[in-house]
């Protein structure tokens, strides 16, 4: 597979390596980094092209983020509201405090039903509860029904990008997988034939496979409706054709009206795909006898959620709408891809949500996989300004590390500290450069470069060179320059 280091790439935070030393392996993958930056321009390119015709995108911008801002500071309410309308329309409504309380509910669910087993519509909360091995340890075989998730099950891989999960593989790599996994010989690369190759293997899960599982874009508490925004058409035959149907969500998912769906497909259709409107937006409220599923369930999730609502800057995360419209934008995501953040969510968004679901004990190392560079702020349909909680993630990172070292052995603390007297003092400061103008000629190359320092300076040298101190100070070379001129004149 495409992946750097040919292994099935690891993607829980409390398992993954840390981001720098993840990303190395991809980034010596030239293949891989071809592939991601090759979909990442042709969706930047459709995205712009699309966004530059609204007039009011910026207006749009403000009513996406109003509206979610609004759903924050009320979600109790909003979600109670959703509860009673989706129960009166003949759905069940479970709770699930965590990832544990969330698969068990699935598990019972699937159990009364007798299902051995189920479709699924993309849905990125069941892979951050790691639903599937779950399932699969219980006897009941999972079968994904977009073309991104078959490849990636079939290819035994991780996904790498929240709306094109397979964005790292080529269509020759899905052409080996398709035909290798289906059995089918003389298996071209061409587009048509994988499609057609990929309906043909679901058609009959379609038509066979009582039980569905999926996720939603959003939840209207005013109709207790759910919504399912998608490109293929596998979503609506999993919302129609199964006799019963299993939505999991995360509770930050309400929207309070209908009407509010009008602001949020806009934004969400140009920041995902480029598109002025998703090919299928599915709504679907409670149970209609004879029509569709006769036993709905909707899980509501919080795995964490509940803790982040109660910083303010923070909360502003929950805003996202999963566009990864700030994935496409981010220059760190472009050259290393996914799978290097060791998590469901990857990205400038998956750089501040992972490590607040996980309360901050994994996955500190994210909130550093940026340059700041804001591209992520500018295009975010809702207006999460991604730096500002990364440096908030990163202060708490640091007092972490603080708290955990203790202060008086902390060597960043330590030479933060000395630094501080030696700037205090300008003879100080200047008898600190003489010496270490003598230590680091230990280190320094004969082409004036440092490439390698130890300890807390190898964090610097290990992806970039060091230039070596110069044998004269700007204060020393101007005072031997005047110097040299009273000579002169005199």
């Amino acid at each position: 597979m495409s992946h750097a280091v040919g292994e099935h790439p690891v993607l829980d935070p409390a398992q993954a390596a840390p981001f720098p030393q993840a990303a190395l392996p991809v980034l010596r993958n030239p293949q891989l980094r071809k592939n991601v930056a090759h979909a990442i321009d042709v969706i930047q390119d459709k995205r712009a092209r699309l966004v530059a015709e609204k007039t009011d995108w910026q207006a749009l911008r403000a009513a996406g983020a109003a509206i979610r801002d609004h759903v924050l500071g009320n979600l109790g309410a909003y979600l109670v509201q959703f509860e009673e309308r989706c129960t009166a329309a003949g759905g069940q409504v479970h709770w699930a405090a965590d990832a544990d309380e969330a698969r068990r509910i699935i598990g019972e669910i699937l159990r009364e039903e007798h299902a051995s087993e189920v479709i699924k519509i993309k849905t990125m909360t069941s892979a951050e509860i790691q639903l599937n091995p779950f399932l699969e340890a219980a006897g009941v075989k999972v079968f994904e029904t977009d073309l991104a998730e078959i490849i990636l099950q079939l290819g035994e891989d991780e996904p790498s990008h929240i709306v094109v999960p397979a964005l790292h593989v080529n269509r020759s790599q899905v052409r080996e997988i398709f035909a290798r996994r289906m059995g089918i010989e003389g298996l071209s690369d061409e587009p048509r034939e994988l499609t057609a190759a990929a309906r043909n293997y679901l058609r009959q899960k379609f038509l066979g496979v009582p039980t569905a599982i999926g996720g939603a874009n959003f939840l209207i508490a005013e109709t207790g409706a759910v919504a399912v925004v998608e490109s293929e058409g596998n979503g609506r035959m999993c919302l129609t054709l199964p006799r019963t149907l299993i939505t999991l969500a995360g509770i930050e998912k309400i929207l309070p009206r209908f009407e509010d769906l009008e602001v949020m497909l806009q934004v969400l259709a140009r920041s995902a795909t480029g598109e002025r409107m998703s090919p299928y937006t599915s709504l679907w409220t409670g149970v209609t006898p004879g029509d569709g599923p006769q036993r709905f369930h909707v899980v509501l999730l919080d795995n964490g959620r509940s803790s982040i609502l109660g910083r303010h800057t923070e909360q502003q995360t929950l805003r996202c709408i999963r566009c990864a419209a700030c994935m496409n934008a981010c220059p760190v995501y472009r050259q290393t891809g996914g799978h290097a953040y060791g998590s469901v969510y990857p990205g400038p968004i998956g750089a501040i949500l992972t490590p607040q679901l996980q309360q901050m004990r994994h996955a500190q190392s994210l909130p550093y996989a940026s340059s700041l560079c804001a591209a992520c702020y500018e295009v975010c349909p809702v207006k999460i300004n991604i730096p500002e909680v990364l440096l908030e993630l990163r202060s708490q990172v640091v007092e972490q590390e603080r708290k955990q070292a203790g202060r008086f052995f902390d060597p960043i603390y330590m030479g933060l500290r000395v630094a501080n007297v030696l700037f205090s003092r300008a003879w100080m400061f200047q008898a600190a450069q003489r010496v270490g103008r003598v230590g680091m000629r230990c280190f320094t190359r004969k082409d004036g470069w440092i490439h390698s320092l130890p300890g807390v300076g190898g964090k610097w040298t290990q992806t970039r060179d060091l230039r070596g101190m110069p044998p004269q100070t700007f204060r020393e070379w101007c005072a031997a320059r005047g110097n040299a001129q009273g000579k002169g004149v005199a």
